[in-house]
């Protein structure tokens, strides 16, 4: 039944598309900001939270109720945002944490159907979200040790396809996003030059984290060096042919939970379409995390084993990690 399932899924993914509406966009383009540094955050920070008063004033008045929520959300006083763009389904990326002085970040790359709207909510499985998520990887470290000087970033930095379209099945929307990925890697290695990254990477944001480590680099090759940790969970598949193809001097980690649907996608990859070997296969040769019974949207589900193992893969604690 779930490989049925799944296979449906992967049919109408192939043959629905999305029409336009055909109207203006009502939210202004984003505010011009200074470049990443150190002495440049905190002016980011408040230039970020001034767009978000101003695109929540627009949602109100073109009554967006969905997005006036989410963004009302985001202007809770502990919250700060490098990047905010609430044109079309909307960017942002928030930080949880001192990201100018932390030893380790976490870059938490999200999948398919992740929308300003759907950064974050509250009650019902905050965790399935980016800003949820972010928070829950950060209250983990800070329950592993008082000073883990750790910081996570929530980074909605491209636009994530719809699971019922077209673009799922192939790797355009993921290379556009692997570009604004590796662009954002370089601007916060100058916001922190000495810090090591780990990628958390869920579903189609780990096609976006493959597509990055697959790339030549080029300017943005100091700021990959830094990475030391690729994270793959509820994944799809990366385009590439193996963890080797991808992780260079980074550790390539890969987990699935039992229940999750993504095991039955078929993992293959013909003419540009489809995204290549299951990461979890011991063909892939990735290190392969226990990621417990949950489902697609339970790995980081506070009091998880698969939190617990992509927290301590955050921290860059190997040892601690519980192999799969």
């Amino acid at each position: 039944m779930r490989r049925a399932l799944a296979c449906a899924v992967s049919i109408a993914a192939l043959m629905l598309t999305t029409a336009g509406t055909g109207h203006a966009d009502p939210y202004a383009a984003p505010a011009a900001v200074p470049s990443m540094a150190p002495a440049t955050l905190a002016v980011r920070y408040a230039a970020e939270r001034r767009s978000i008063q101003e695109a929540l004033r627009t949602a109100r008045s073109v009554g967006d109720s969905g997005r006036a929520r989410a963004l009302g959300a985001f202007l809770a006083p502990d919250r700060r945002f490098l990047y905010f763009d609430p044109r079309g389904a909307g960017r942002a990326i928030e930080v949880v944490g001192d990201l100018a002085h932390a030893r380790r970040i976490a870059v938490l790359v999200p999948g398919a159907d992740t929308t300003l709207t759907a950064f974050d909510k509250r009650g019902h499985r905050p965790w399935s979200t980016p800003g949820g998520g972010a928070r829950a990887v950060y209250a983990r470290a800070h329950a592993i040790t008082a000073d883990p000087g750790l910081a996570v970033v929530a980074w909605l930095g491209y636009a994530a396809p719809k699971t019922f379209s077209g673009d799922v099945l192939t790797d355009q929307r993921a290379g556009e996003g692997a570009g604004e990925l590796l662009h954002f890697l370089s601007g916060m290695r100058r916001a922190n030059p000495s810090a090591h990254v780990a990628l958390l990477c869920h579903s189609y944001g780990s096609v976006v984290c493959g597509r990055a480590a697959l790339d030549d680099h080029g300017g943005a090759a100091a700021a990959w060096r830094q990475v030391t940790d690729i994270a793959l969970y509820g994944s799809p598949g990366t385009t590439a042919w193996s963890a080797a193809d991808l992780g260079g001097t980074a550790r390539v980690w890969a987990g699935r939970g039992s229940t999750d649907w993504m095991e039955d996608v078929p993992h293959v990859r013909i003419l540009g379409l489809g995204l290549g070997p299951d990461p979890v296969s011991r063909g892939f040769g990735a290190r392969v995390f226990a990621a417990g019974s949950g489902g697609h949207s339970d790995y980081l589900a506070p009091g998880s084993l698969p939190l617990r193992n992509l927290t301590e893969i955050a921290l860059g604690d190997a040892p601690a990690v519980v192999r799969g």
